[in-house]
């Protein structure tokens, strides 16, 4: 794909790749303006569940608008390659700046009030993250942070968003996720959605304090020797206290940081 051409768009480059597709580095032609491109693969294209997945996240984060969320640009087909074009970021992964070590504590809380202000608004437009994680977040190089990837994000049951919103969306029913299906990163997700039950933002809040505790502790606090095994203890074990694993933390972290982590999803912050 390195120096075709995709509608008007000349692919430069190989960003990375995930279970919804690959991205690349991309010239919008017509604007002289770098974009990220995420394409579905041709040979994925006759995966019907997998192709409204993937037409869901474009409409989903096209939803929302907001400085902590990057911003998709476009949604189109082109020689039969579905992709969606949004905004190039040049940063880190916040995945790559924590590298199993603690980030410093004040810089943590920097960075999670901003993934949060980004995830409120999400949740003001009734859309949902879905499958929060560092690997998903990134920290500019001025230090903002943009949340991304809303492939496995799923419009909410209720008010439709505003006229403004609805008509960047979309109709989309039909295409929510169905209770029963697990979609998401087993180390991140909340005990309901590891059993596969309907979930709101309060799943995406239990997955942020996940976060949060990594950027302080630089671990996650559920781990097992394998994927079953993290989910049974998201399902059944409390976390060791963050104050524990790093003697910066404040008690105040650690009651802020149980309260997200709670398995009922009542007994946590309501959004």
């Amino acid at each position: 794909m390195i120096g075709k051409r995709l509608s008007h768009f000349r692919i430069l480059a190989k960003i990375g790749e995930g279970g919804m597709g690959v991205v690349y580095k991309a010239e919008d032609l017509r604007l002289r303006r770098a974009v990220a491109l995420k394409i579905l693969p041709g040979e994925a294209l006759a995966d019907g569940e997998r192709r409204v997945r993937f037409l869901r996240e474009a409409r989903a984060a096209a939803a929302v608008t907001h400085p902590n969320i990057a911003t998709i640009h476009e949604v189109d087909e082109a020689e039969g390659i579905l992709f969606i074009a949004m905004e190039h970021i040049e940063g880190k992964t916040l995945r790559s700046l924590i590298r199993g070590n603690p980030l410093p504590v004040r810089e943590a809380l920097r960075i999670a009030v901003e993934i949060a202000e980004g995830l409120t608004r999400a949740h003001q437009a009734r859309v949902i993250h879905r499958d929060l994680k560092p690997g998903n977040i990134m920290v500019t190089d001025d230090g903002h942070v943009k949340v991304l990837d809303f492939g496995l994000a799923k419009l909410l049951e209720g008010e439709d968003p505003s006229s403004s919103e609805r008509s960047r969306l979309g109709t989309i029913s039909g295409e929510r996720t169905r209770e029963g299906t697990v979609l998401g990163t087993p180390s991140y997700m909340s005990p309901e959605q590891s059993r596969g039950q309907s979930v709101d933002g309060r799943s995406d809040l239990f997955a942020f304090g996940i976060v949060l505790y990594e950027m302080v502790t630089g671990r996650a606090p559920f781990e097992g020797p394998s994927p079953m095994d993290t989910v049974t203890a998201i399902l059944h074990e409390a976390p060791v206290p963050a104050s524990e694993v790093n003697g910066e933390v404040p008690p105040e972290l650690d009651r802020i940081l149980g309260k997200c982590l709670e398995k009922n999803p009542a007994d946590r912050y309501q959004d």
